[in-house]
């Protein structure tokens, strides 16, 4: 159960972060942002006060390390969200789970529960 938790959504595209808004409404859970490029999710990651983050590994062409390694920091777990095999996770972040697109409401499940340790 998600009990309500607030997740960050990191983004680029509209149409995927207004599905995965659905997504997580349906599933339980509290949209606390969504961002759309590295600096605006450095800039809510810092912010804090949400629960966990799903983290699109590429935004506008620029990858999103600099943010996971500041969740990482404050101790939030979050999703690699991944659109193929060209996003090679950086060492350090390597055993995060992940998330292929295209989504489906049940393999978002599963991540989230699995990043925040729920069934």
């Amino acid at each position: 159960m998600s009990d309500g938790k607030t997740i960050l959504i990191v983004e680029d595209e509209a149409m995927i972060g207004m599905m995965l808004e659905d997504y997580l409404d349906t599933l339980g859970y509290r949209l606390h942002a969504i961002a759309e490029s590295v600096d605006e999710a450095c800039t809510k990651a810092r912010e804090g006060g949400f629960d966990a983050a799903l983290l699109d590994c590429n935004l506008h062409g620029e990858k999103s390390w600099p943010v996971a390694d500041i969740l990482a920091q404050s101790g939030i777990p979050f999703v690699f969200a991944t659109g193929g095999m060209a996003d090679d996770l950086p060492t350090g972040h390597a055993d995060r789970p992940t998330l292929a697109k295209p989504f489906t409401i049940g393999a978002v499940e599963r991540a989230l529960n699995k990043a925040l340790g729920t069934r």
